[in-house]
């Protein structure tokens, strides 16, 4: 069920949503769909399954999301925002792949007839291997989804046992050949740094990964969240604690990997053809998340969704599911483009770091120690800067 949400101020009564950093952003959808059949020891996420959702059925859960989807554009609309057609939807989780093509194709549909898609629209869903097939692929490129982001998390059973992971990781590489056969863009999903989990699982992960030839690799350092079954196994003892120098190895030897494979790195954990929409949240555009605690951003108006599909379905069918808001200056906007584009190889303009006024001596010093670079105008964090960028940010915001 995850973390709490944030404190926030209420939705305003007159629905308005004024835009706060202007019409420029481009326009994006997050689909959230809140269902699992198992729980996985590590995850933080607003996943719920069959046990945990009483009184909500998982077959007809895709009428509240078009209600949020009406509900929405009646906002923007009478907000003044110009009509935009959507460029990227992304339905993520929980396990999206839990719901049925014709649940998928039902929220496409009204997603296309609220805002209309652009010529180029890139649709992603999420997708776990035990719970996807060949024929279920053809259907959902059928409605035009046209790019796939496998949960393989680990090719080690072992590792994926410790995961609480479900699946045969033989499994991944037919489907990542159907979805390419579909014409289908595909991201492998990866995580390292499980307890027990050696540097030579991981390289054979990696290696594993590589062989599916899949034009897209996330890898994500894992990370022990409070309240987690995984948190309370290592704290028992059960399972060992993780170690960050090892992880550490594990990141550069999968960067190395993917790298000299062709898939350049864009943002920290990411390696191949950049994903739309992941760039749309890390350049602060527009987006409405749909679905259970769901953030949303629109022109500097941060809100985010109640949490439990219960209550998401009834605040949903009165009026609008958000359960608090806030307002970003332009102070804290420019805080946060730090933080999200440093993170990127584009890295961030000078101009906004003059706007920032960071410290020109301690720019110049993480400079001098290799950690920051400037390219083409752009402030840039090293190969060796990246292992230690929210230390970087932190400093450069607070001296």
């Amino acid at each position: 069920m995850g973390s709490a949400l944030p404190l926030g101020i209420a939705w305003p009564e007159s629905n308005l949503i004024p835009a706060l950093l202007g019409h420029d952003q481009s326009f994006h959808a997050y689909v959230h769909i809140p269902f699992c059949e198992v729980r996985c020891g590590y995850c933080d996420f607003n996943t719920y399954t069959a046990k945990e959702i009483g009184g909500v059925s998982q077959s007809d859960f895709h009428e509240s999301i078009i209600r949020e989807i009406q509900v929405s554009a009646n906002v923007m609309r009478q907000s003044g925002y110009p009509s935009k057609s959507l460029k990227t939807i992304f339905f993520g989780g929980g396990t999206p792949s839990l719901f049925s093509s014709k649940q998928i194709g039902a929220i496409l549909n009204s997603l296309e007839s609220e805002f209309g898609f652009s010529d180029a629209i890139e649709i992603t869903t999420e997708a776990n291997p035990e719970s996807t097939s060949p024929d279920y692929l053809r259907e959902l490129s059928e409605l035009g989804v046209n790019r796939l982001s496998l949960g393989a998390q680990s090719f080690d059973a072992s590792v994926l046992e410790t995961l609480d992971r479900k699946h045969d990781p033989a499994r991944v590489a037919p489907l990542v050949q159907s979805a390419k056969s579909l014409c289908m863009d595909t991201s492998i999903d990866l995580i390292y740094g499980a307890p027990g989990e050696s540097l030579d699982s991981w390289k054979q992960t990696v290696e594993r990964a590589l062989s599916l030839g899949s034009g897209h690799i996330s890898a994500y350092s894992l990370i022990v969240e409070p309240g987690t079954k995984l948190a309370r196994q290592i704290r028992s003892g059960e399972l060992a604690q993780t170690d960050e120098d090892l992880d550490a190895e594990k990141y550069v030897f999968a960067d190395r990997a993917f790298t000299d494979a062709g898939l350049d790195l864009y943002e920290f954990s990411n390696w191949g053809k950049p994903s739309a929409h992941n760039q749309a949240y890390w350049r602060s555009q527009n987006w409405w998340g749909y679905g259970p605690g769901a953030h949303s951003h629109l022109s500097g108006n941060r809100f985010w969704n109640v949490k439990h599909p219960l209550t998401y379905q009834n605040r949903v069918t009165e009026s609008t599911a958000v359960a608090g808001l806030e307002y970003i200056d332009k102070r804290t906007h420019l805080e946060e483009r730090l933080m999200l584009e440093l993170r990127t190889s584009a890295g961030i303009p000078m101009e906004t770091i003059s706007e920032l006024a960071i410290n020109p001596e301690l720019l110049a010093s993480c400079q001098d120690n290799g950690e920051l670079m400037v390219i083409d105008g752009n402030l840039v964090v090293t190969d060796k800067g990246r292992l230690f960028v929210d230390r970087i940010v932190l400093q450069l915001l607070t001296n």
